[in-house]
């Protein structure tokens, strides 16, 4: 029986649709069926509202006075970019911008290559790997560890931190739903228990990392507090490794089960940032956002109350028959390819471009040096425990190996 109604947040909680494992692998029949039919529709379970086509998500996500990023739960949760409203948020993100420019991203693209040049060549030999755990997963927290950067033989708490935050509970029980938030509390203790260690060290030991700049920022003549340093931080860490790792993982599984993309992609390798854009809609990294109504509105007819929570099912707008052709089709050529998954407006993801070209670099370092990449046989895939992160806990393959002249 629920009971915390409101208090909870409702993108970590699963919806009943998708009772099985089977179903969280291949959710997009159950979104197909629940955006045609209930397209916004509430959940007494979950004390939500959910919104599964692409022009209410759409709606929702441009409109950050009506449905507002902060939520107020039961929980230690820190503040971050993520759950800002304006003012703060532009401050915030017009700070962290700096950092992510255009050039410093691209600047990390040999950086990133050589990473997956090392992290291959670490499997290539023996004819197989886990794409998750020996490519997907080191990747993207070592390029971040070394954005933030933290010493190397620190980088395996990252991702056991990671994996943490993004979880959610297996069932709709109170039970499940607090042991859940007790874990995220642990870990987000460490969490700031660790950036508190390193923001001292940088304090008399200044370095060109992340964190060193972002001390040395301010807002309005303001620096920014160590509180604020580590919540960033801390959502670089979360949302720098999930997305990127689940992006990797997503298009890798999607080469395995159409063999003449990975032909054509090692052919024409100037399509594979188009193929990301595809994987990004087909499979997204990231399947629900979360947000509040700030006052009373309506969406597809239905009237939501301020204070409301209301979900938005990215992954069942990315399958929306009103805005994409053939929309249950992966197809490689799609122009435009207005996705969402990336979210819309002010909170649209600030890591994407440090996603696209490790997942570009990924794919790209893959079709040059292996060919025939096969899921191993007999392999059940396993869902990861997250009812918004959309990927698999492990993706053993097997392959050629190119040999170079």
């Amino acid at each position: 029986m629920v009971t915390e109604g409101k208090d909870r947040y409702a993108n970590i909680i699963p919806i009943a649709e998708l009772d099985s494992a089977e179903k969280r692998i291949h959710p997009f029949p159950v979104y197909n069926r629940l955006r045609q039919t209930t397209p916004v529709r509430y959940d007494e379970t979950r004390s939500c509202w959910d919104v599964f086509r692409y022009d209410d998500v759409h709606a929702v996500l441009k409109d950050p006075a009506a449905f507002s990023s902060r939520r107020a739960l039961a929980v230690r949760e820190k503040e971050t970019i993520l759950t800002m409203d304006p003012p703060r948020h532009n401050q915030m993100r017009s700070l962290v911008n700096k950092a992510f420019t255009p050039k410093v991203v691209n600047d990390l693209g040999p950086r990133i290559a050589a990473i997956t040049d090392e992290l291959l060549d670490s499997v290539l030999s023996q004819g197989r790997m886990d794409i998750v755990h020996d490519f997907a997963v080191p990747l993207p927290v070592i390029v971040i560890a070394e954005l933030l950067g933290v010493p190397p033989e620190d980088r395996h708490l990252f991702k056991e931190w990671s994996d943490v935050l993004v979880k959610g509970p297996e069932q709709n029980t109170d039970e499940e739903f607090r042991q859940v938030i007790d874990e995220k509390i642990k870990a987000t203790d460490e969490l700031t228990a660790y950036f508190t260690k390193i923001i001292s060290q940088r304090r008399t030991e200044t370095a060109e990392d992340l964190i060193s700049i972002l001390l040395r920022s301010e807002i309005e003549g303001q620096k920014l507090s160590d509180e604020e340093v580590i919540s960033f931080s801390i959502l670089l860490l979360a949302a720098g490794n999930e997305t990127t790792t689940n992006l990797i993982t997503n298009g890798v599984r999607r080469l395995t089960e159409d063999p003449q993309l990975q032909q054509r992609l090692s052919q024409t390798p100037e399509d594979i940032p188009a193929f990301i854009e595809e994987v990004l809609r087909y499979y997204p990294p990231v399947q629900a956002i979360g947000r509040v109504a700030t006052r009373d509105i309506e969406i597809g007819g239905q009237r939501i109350k301020a204070g409301d929570q209301v979900v938005s099912w990215v992954a069942s707008a990315n399958r929306d028959e009103t805005k994409f052709d053939n929309p249950d089709q992966f197809i490689l050529e799609r122009k435009p390819n207005s996705h969402l998954s990336f979210g819309f407006g002010i909170h649209f993801c600030l890591g994407a471009p440090l996603a696209r070209l490790e997942g570009q670099i990924a794919i790209r370092k893959m079709m040059e040096r292996m060919k025939e990449i096969q899921l191993q046989s007999g392999i059940q895939l396993t869902p990861i425990p997250s009812p918004f992160v959309y990927g698999v806990k492990e993706f053993p393959v097997s392959f050629r190996t190119l040999q170079f002249a």
